[in-house]
């Protein structure tokens, strides 16, 4: 027999190989069963509300610890928890298109929806509130590059051109220094405007997702010097929801 020969007609290749194969399919496995502990099982759509776990079975549910105190359990109960969503199917098929029955800028519907993460701030890893209004940062050293616009002061203006309200502060982001909302006082009323969907111009700021008018009605903050997950997700839903609702023409076929 040759050198790495076991018998005349195995040697340690294709041993290797094997171990490979078998090892490489217990992997693919084991990801397929840890991607399990949110998403499934999943909802069939049926009107029966059965929920189809997939050919590999759920994974019993395992604690995870959180950095700054607390546990998660996954999977949960919690993920079937949601109200239904204020919308109904177009047509009788599982899988069809819905539309919405209320406000769709609020309602978390199609471009609109949101997730319902803990309703608690995002730290720091030392354990400080990770986004904070600049009025409370500066101390720290935060503040406007020096030769960039300021916009405390600027008028928002919607997508119609109207003005909606004024820009008051600005909040930033500790971990990665940036700023990551404009705070605008809109008809009495604080509301963030997410930095990224803004434009800031040389006199104004303008927001192309809503109009004008619709600005005051931005997801407020319960705390006005902190904002948390499940605000974050409220605020972006409804940018996202004006992208497509805020005007009846946006839902238009181009041509």
């Amino acid at each position: 027999m040759g050198t790495g020969a076991i018998t005349g007609f195995f040697d340690v290749a294709q041993l290797a190989i094997y171990m490979f194969w078998l090892f490489f399919a217990g992997l693919c496995y084991y990801l397929i069963f840890e991607s399990k502990r949110e998403g499934f099982p999943l909802d069939s759509g049926l009107r029966n509300g059965r929920r189809d776990p997939g050919i590999i079975a759920m994974p019993k549910p395992k604690v995870y610890r959180l950095q700054h105190g607390g546990e998660y359990l996954a999977p949960h109960d919690r993920d079937w928890q949601d109200p239904p969503p204020k919308a109904q199917a177009i047509a009788g098929f599982a899988g069809a298109p819905m539309e919405p029955t209320g406000n769709p800028m609020l309602d978390g519907v199609g471009p609109g929806a949101y997730t319902n993460r803990a309703d608690r701030p995002d730290m720091t890893y030392e354990g400080l509130l990770r986004i904070v209004p600049l009025r409370i940062a500066a101390a720290e050293g935060f503040d406007i590059e020096h030769g960039e616009t300021d916009p405390r002061g600027f008028a928002v203006l919607g997508a119609d051109g109207q003005a909606g309200g004024t820009v008051v502060d600005l909040w930033v982001d500790r971990s990665e220094h940036l700023f990551r909302y404009i705070e605008v006082d809109a008809a009495g009323h604080r509301v963030l405007v997410p930095m990224n969907l803004a434009r800031v111009g040389k006199r104004d700021v303008r927001v192309q997702s809503l109009l004008g008018s619709q600005l005051a009605a931005i997801p407020k903050t319960a705390n006005p010097e902190q904002v948390t997950w499940l605000e974050e997700e409220k605020i972006f839903g409804y940018f996202g929801g004006g992208t497509l609702y805020a005007e009846p023409s946006r839902q238009e076929p181009l041509f």
